[in-house]
């Protein structure tokens, strides 16, 4: 596949070890150098050092500098990565160069991507505090929806970029999105914010050439004890931020790094996964590992006593990211977190998304009990949101709001024998039938004598409730009646508590 024909470049040594620096963009004013890590600023024909760049994580991602491809029909090569931490975890930008010689981001995005360019507001952006999450407002004559405010900081960069803000050093980060399914990022990392805004690509769509041909690092850097038992521990995806131990099941927090101190929480009750970690399944055409699983918990804000469960499988494929598999008593469904913002209803009742209308199904508040595997955001036991489902015919719509970010999720509804036979399961195909099952028959296990002794049981209770609600208490041992408080809905579509923008 063909670069871009950069019509003019600069090379400079490097001030820090004398290696060759290159500058393909005219836009760009900072680089990494390659071999010793200095940070470099270019001014006019002069290379200043400004410091040491920390190492880089490796991470899930296949991409890597000087992959190649195509974006609306202009050619574009990676020549920069910036690595950024958050509360909950991390995130990567890469800077692209354009075969006009302008810049663009390839950034990862709630374990997808968006293709993003810079962007002059209209007017001067606002301070990040006048940024409200799930607040509306307008920027260049968009409507957009407040996803996020987060407190970042850079982690580390390589290669040539456009812009390096001070390592270490604390900034905000504004994320915003519309319905059309644009992402608009504001950075408050230099003296004025500067926005991009983008939208959702596959990486495939992007005919990369020079990908990174595994995206596992190497185990002998990411393999420790368990804080709680002892036991070995290996990483698998190394932008993994909580993992769970597979002797004691004690979740552990990985996003100090390896080598920091790791805190661990102890889950005494592990929850029976149906699919195990590990496996591969093949849906919608692609191969997928399940690589993390959560149980969590639903609470009616208006009852609290009535709850009901659900379960989320984390499944990963290199080029797609990430996908979630959720197992609720309605049924299996597929989600992922939506690039753009649904418009929701002023009245709270339905939202819009993509030209289809949803109903708002319940409101609920969501905590989750139980962990297992790896995750690529930071999972604590116990994290809360306020979810809201919504539905239109077999396809899902979640909210889900924590005090830092909103996240929408959309999917739809999938048959239990796809998924018994996706990830060769057909052994627990009972286990896994939930209420898409159809009708029953004598051929699904439950023959006619059964159904006749359920409905004559139906009858029995039925004669029984009238007889106590029609009865003389001075005369028979009467029970009053009521509500059992039975719940029986599933819980979230598959949206997650996931704490910050691009991630």
């Amino acid at each position: 596949m063909a670069t871009p024909s950069i019509q003019r470049a600069y090379r400079a040594p490097c001030p820090g070890c004398g290696a060759p620096v290159d500058f393909l963009s005219a836009q760009s004013t900072h680089a990494v150098c390659a071999y010793c890590q200095s940070t470099v600023v270019r001014n006019g024909e002069t290379l200043s050092r400004v410091g040491k760049m920390a190492e880089l994580f490796d991470d899930h991602s296949p991409l890597q500098l000087q992959v190649s491809g195509q974006w609306k029909s202009q050619a574009f090569t990676l020549v920069g990565r910036l690595q950024y931490k958050y509360g909950e975890g991390t995130w990567t930008e890469w800077h692209a160069v354009l075969s006009d010689g302008s810049s663009a981001f390839l950034s990862e995005d709630n374990g997808a991507y968006v293709f993003s360019k810079p962007v002059q507001a209209q007017r001067e952006l606002p301070a990040a505090e006048h940024f409200r999450v799930g607040a509306t407002t307008a920027i260049s004559g968009k409507t957009f929806s407040v996803a996020s405010n987060q407190t970042v900081a850079l982690l580390s960069a390589q290669g040539e970029l456009p812009h390096l803000p001070a390592l270490g050093v604390p900034f905000s980060m504004v994320e915003l999105r519309n319905a059309g399914g644009e992402v608009l990022s504001v950075d408050y990392g230099a003296q004025s914010p500067s926005a991009s805004i983008g939208t959702a690509v596959l990486l495939d769509d992007l005919q990369l050439s020079g990908l990174r041909e595994e995206s596992v690092k190497d185990e002998k850097a990411r393999q420790f004890s368990c804080p709680s038992c002892g036991a070995p521990v290996t990483v698998t995806l190394a932008s993994s931020k909580s993992i769970s131990c597979p002797q004691c099941h004690s979740l552990i927090d990985l996003s100090a790094g390896i080598g920091g101190e790791l805190k661990h929480a102890i889950q005494d009750e592990p929850v029976q996964m149906l699919i195990p970690l590990g496996s591969t399944g093949k849906l919608q055409g692609v191969d997928w590992q399940v690589v993390g699983f959560q149980h969590r918990m639903g609470t009616d804000p208006a009852d609290p006593d009535e709850q009901f469960g659900w379960e989320e499988y984390l499944l990963y494929n290199r080029k797609r990211g990430f996908l979630f598999l959720v197992d609720s008593t309605e049924g299996w469904s597929l989600v992922k977190p939506t690039t753009g913002a649904p418009e929701m209803s002023g009245n709270g009742q339905s939202a819009s998304y993509l030209g289809s209308r949803y109903q708002l199904k319940e409101s609920y508040a969501a905590e989750t009990t139980y962990v297992a595997g790896e995750f690529y955001w930071q999972v604590n036991r116990g994290q809360k949101t306020a979810n809201r489902d919504f539905s239109s015919g077999k396809s899902l719509l979640s909210l889900e709001q924590s005090a830092r970010e909103v996240t929408w999720s959309v999917g739809s509804k999938i048959d239990s024998a796809l998924v018994a036979s996706a990830f060769q399961l057909e052994g627990k195909k009972d286990l896994l039938k939930r209420s898409d099952a159809g009708p029953a028959s004598a051929t699904d296990g439950v023959g006619i004598r059964t159904i006749v002794i359920l409905v004559l049981i139906l009858l029995v209770f039925l004669f029984i409730v009238s007889r106590c609600s029609s009865c003389d208490p001075n005369v028979e041992n009467c029970s009053s009646g009521g509500s059992s408080g039975y719940r029986t809905s599933g819980g979230s579509f598959g949206g997650f508590s996931s704490g910050g923008g691009h991630k």
